[in-house]
């Protein structure tokens, strides 16, 4: 599949892959944060000028919020097009003293680049950039059209990115997109996604008296909005790990037979995974697999809560207000909008008088699957096999890439390739982010090898 020349080129590389990766990781992206605003511009630049070495006609084109890098380089007009997308910027390191080494200052360790982004997403997005240096070197031209496509916004939802792609969906029109923004089902066993959840993210206030007040004068007298905020949070979910929200369950696609089957049938060491996770149990709903709950069913989690005292010592005050943040994970067919509404409804429902509700939304994403059995996604399959070793499963992720949904939405492709590089145990959102240096290999021989298999399939 992949010519011998061409892996040959890339292992002779390796570790100048490894310090241009090196080099990408030491900028601090952090796209949440204004303060890393210059930062997150120069991630984008560094894509810019390692797309023009490539030989890509490039762009960085401005958004309301962080550029968008775009590259195109047509090797033949009339072949097919594939574009690849990668995000360029990060998760917040915090908490910082959790990191055994500066999260922008990358060391490799045991086999592992340690940094963030490392997994999420800039090494695996480098893999595409490297194989497709090394076909270029080896025989001149790629064997598709390419277009690349690098946003600076995934990790608060690519807000930007959906009147984009409607403002230039001619130029992005393509036959196949390729995403590796996730991992192997585990270390070691590759796997294709072919279903995300989506994600609704909104913020709970409860504001009570305007100042806060003295819990010896006024206790008793004024509600109070931490003890408030609590009561109404435990009332989300059910004893069973359901959630308790009416309605929230109306436009949940059961699993077919065939997946339920093959969910059950993966192999999950539980009491490797709680030792891993540093939990005593494994909680959710006791009639579905580890994987169903993983992956596969909606979830209501508190992401954060604030309010009060909360500093050394002793302060005896009765708090004036008090925040949650709190995200839902959906399943085909709900959607963020919808499961919004039915979340504020229920909340302002069970407030008890005494305090103001505030709900924001903050962002989200609908849930999306792909066609399994189409051509492209068999060509994928091939590629990894190839650069892995193995033979893919076919999983869900349980996380949200907001992208992929645009992506149907806008673009109207339905040939999307969801090809994870990484490992569920890479930490990614976590302090000490890491990528295996041998998995950032073996995605470079991948994505290398899936120029071919497309080129293949679309020829058959």
């Amino acid at each position: 599949m992949l010519p011998q020349r061409v892996a040959e080129e890339i292992e002779t590389n390796r570790q100048r892959y490894v310090a241009e990766l090196t080099d990408f990781l030491r900028i601090p992206s952090v796209s949440t944060d204004s303060e890393y605003a210059e930062n997150t511009r120069q991630s984008a630049e560094w894509v810019v000028n390692k797309l023009k070495k490539l030989g890509f006609q490039t762009e960085l084109r401005e958004t309301a919020g962080h550029p968008v890098v775009c590259g195109h380089l047509v090797s033949d007009a009339s072949l097919p097009t594939l574009l690849i997308y990668g995000h360029y910027d990060v998760q917040p390191p915090d908490p910082l003293d959790e990191w055994v080494t500066p999260p922008f200052s990358p060391d490799i360790r045991d086999g592992y680049i340690y940094a963030r982004g490392a997994t999420d997403n800039k090494g695996q997005c480098l893999t595409y950039f490297e194989a497709m240096e090394a076909i270029l070197a080896v025989s001149g031209k790629l064997p598709l059209n390419v277009k690349v496509l690098v946003e600076g916004e995934e990790e608060i939802g690519s807000p930007n990115l959906g009147p984009f792609l409607q403002a230039n969906l001619d130029e992005l029109k393509t036959d196949v997109i390729a995403i590796s923004d996730g991992s192997q089902f585990a270390p070691d066993i590759p796997a294709i996604t072919y279903g995300l959840r989506g994600l609704s993210y909104l913020e709970v206030g409860v504001q009570g008296p305007r100042f806060d007040l003295h819990s010896g004068s006024f206790g008793g007298l004024v509600a109070n909005p931490v003890q408030v905020l609590s009561e109404m949070l435990a009332q989300l979910k059910n004893e069973d790990g359901t959630v308790a929200i009416p309605n929230f369950y109306d436009d949940v696609l059961e699993l077919d037979p065939r997946e339920r089957q093959e969910m059950a049938a993966l192999s999950v060491d539980e009491v490797e995974l709680r030792k891993y996770l540093g939990v005593d149990e494994l909680v959710g709903e006791p009639d579905r697999s580890i994987v169903e709950r993983k992956t596969a069913r909606p979830t209501l989690d508190v992401n954060g809560i604030w309010g009060g005292f909360a500093g050394e010592g002793a302060k005896t005050i009765i708090p004036a207000r008090a925040g949650a943040k709190v995200s839902m994970r959906l399943v085909p067919y709900q959607r963020a909008a919808t499961i919004n509404e039915l979340f504020k409804n229920f909340v302002y429902s069970i407030a008890p008088p005494g305090v103001e509700i505030q709900i924001s939304e903050m962002h989200g994403s609908d849930p999306v699957l792909v066609e399994r059995d189409q051509p492209a996604i068999q060509a994928a399959a091939r590629a990894i096999e190839f650069g892995f070793g193995k033979y893919p499963l076919f999983i869900r992720e349980g996380g949200s890439i907001p992208i992929v949904g645009l992506f149907q939405e806008e673009l109207g492709c339905k040939s999307i390739l969801l090809m994870g590089w990484g490992s569920p145990d890479d930490g990614a959102h976590s302090p000490n982010e890491r990528f295996s240096l041998e998995d950032f290999h073996r995605g470079i021989l991948s994505a290398a090898a899936l120029f071919y298999a497309l080129e293949e399939s679309f020829e058959a």
